[in-house]
């Protein structure tokens, strides 16, 4: 059960994903929100992964160690513009 509600919750952060890229094409100063809107994206990709493997549908352990480095390195990707933003605003 609580697998499925991984799978809801992701699929609701996929559609806040959705939201965020139309505010963020709008303001220059939002532009790290790109790579974060990614790095959901990917979470999302890896809740699912992980609710396919819980039931036993789908599994791969080469997924689950690569995602999650995806999400880590969108996480830094952000963080670098967001800093470089801010240096350069000042």
């Amino acid at each position: 059960m609580l697998k499925i509600a991984n799978v809801v919750l992701s699929v609701i952060a996929g559609f806040i994903a959705l939201s965020l890229l139309r505010v963020s094409q709008q303001k220059k100063e939002l532009a790290s929100w790109k790579a974060l809107i990614a790095a959901l994206v990917f979470f999302m990709l890896q809740e699912i992964l992980g609710a396919l493997r819980a039931f036993g549908i789908f599994s791969s352990p080469y997924l689950t160690h690569v995602v999650p480095t995806i999400v880590l390195a969108l996480l830094i990707y952000a963080l670098a513009i967001q800093l470089h933003i801010n240096v350069v605003e000042k």
